[in-house]
């Protein structure tokens, strides 16, 4: 089992930064992969960047390429996703997700809304 819990969602104007942590307890030597997903009001969940924690392979949906960036630390336990050049659209919840041996584990979700 594994569990998940984010953190940094705000409210932050258009064009400004934010950084969401994802902390990982459990069996955290299962997981093989880490991700960022967002869900917008009336949207399906959609993947923003994932990361395999033993290669570092990481990939960006098309829409965040070049302005966020999916970050690591303490063997990838701990997951970051740093957001630069917020816009409008990018107002989701965003949920951390861990693909592990035994299935996958989803956080409770982050509220980032992106308003003037």
């Amino acid at each position: 089992q594994v569990q998940l819990v984010e953190s940094g969602g705000d409210l932050v104007q258009p064009g400004g930064s934010l950084t969401l942590s994802c902390q990982a307890t459990g069996s955290t030597s299962s997981i093989y992969v880490m991700g960022w997903y967002r869900q917008a009001p009336g949207k399906q969940r959609e993947v923003v960047a994932t990361a395999f924690t033993t290669t570092a392979f990481i990939k960006y949906a098309d829409s965040v390429k070049g302005r966020f960036s999916i970050s690591g630390a303490n063997g990838w336990n701990t997951v970051y996703l740093q957001m630069n050049s917020l816009k409008p659209e990018d107002t989701a919840v965003y949920y951390c997700k861990a693909d592990a041996r035994d299935g996958a584990y989803w956080g409770q979700g982050t509220q980032v809304t992106v308003s003037s």
